[in-house]
C-alpha cells in the first residue's frame, strides 16, 4: 500500500530511514550544472541562453520529442536482450532503492533541473563552443560522448546516454532553440522515472 509520498509500492525490504538529504543532493548536482554552464559559458563567449527562445512552439515540439525516447525506453526494458536485461536490473538494484521514496513533485524537480543544467552545459555550451570551431558535426559527436561519460554506470547505459546526446543535440541543431531540448530531456526524465517505479513495477 502506497503512501501519499510514495512513488512506488515499498516492500518491507526498503522501510530504510529516509532523509531529504538525497532528494537536495539531487536538485543541488542538477542546479549545479546551470551555475557551471553559466560561468563556462560567459568564459566562452558562448551563453548557453542564446538560443533559449520561451515560445509555445518551442514547448510544443520539445513535448513531442519526447516520444521517440520514451518508445525506446519501452522497447529496452521488454526486448529479450541480455545487455538490457542487466541493465534493469542494475537499475531495480541501485535506482529504485534511491528513487523509491520521492514523490512525483520532488521527480519533478529533479527532471526539471536536469534538463535546465545538462542541456544548458552539453548542448548549450560544449556542442556550441565545438560547432564554432570544427563545424556542427564533430561538436554533436563530441558533446555526445562526453554526455554518454558522464552517465557512467555501465557500458550499455554509456552507450544509451550517447545515443540520447546524438538525438538531443540533432533536435538542437535542427530547432536552433534550446528550450525544445530541455522540454524534451526533462519530461523524458520525469515520464521514464514514473514508468520504472510505478508501471513496470506493476507488471
Amino acid at each position: 500500500m502506497s503512501g501519499p509520498e510514495s512513488v512506488s509500492d515499498k516492500s518491507p525490504a526498503d522501510n530504510r530511514p529516509f532523509t531529504r538529504n538525497a532528494v537536495y543532493f539531487g536538485w543541488v548536482f542538477e542546479a549545479g550544472l546551470v551555475i557551471i554552464a553559466l560561468g563556462l559559458g560567459w568564459l566562452l563567449n558562448e551563453s548557453p541562453l542564446t538560443t533559449m527562445r520561451w515560445d509555445l512552439a518551442g514547448l510544443g515540439i520539445g513535448v513531442a520529442a519526447t516520444g521517440p525516447m520514451l518508445l525506446g525506453l519501452v522497447l529496452l526494458t521488454w526486448l529479450p536482450i541480455a545487455a538490457f536485461k542487466r541493465l534493469t536490473h542494475l537499475f531495480d538494484e541501485i535506482g529504485r532503492p534511491f528513487f523509491t521514496p520521492y514523490s512525483l513533485l520532488d521527480l519533478g524537480v529533479l527532471s526539471l533541473l536536469a534538463g535546465f543544467g545538462e542541456e544548458m552545459l552539453f548542448r548549450g555550451v560544449i556542442q556550441g563552443t565545438v560547432a564554432d570551431k570544427f563545424g556542427a558535426w564533430i561538436a554533436l559527436a563530441a558533446a555526445s560522448v562526453l554526455f554518454g561519460l558522464m552517465h557512467a554506470l555501465s557500458p550499455t547505459y554509456i552507450l544509451l546516454a550517447t545515443l540520447a546526446g546524438l538525438y538531443l543535440g540533432g533536435v538542437w541543431v535542427l530547432t536552433e532553440n534550446l528550450l525544445v531540448v530541455v522540454v524534451a530531456h526533462a519530461l523524458y526524465d520525469f515520464l521514464a522515472l514514473v514508468y520504472l517505479l510505478r508501471v513496470k513495477t506493476a507488471r
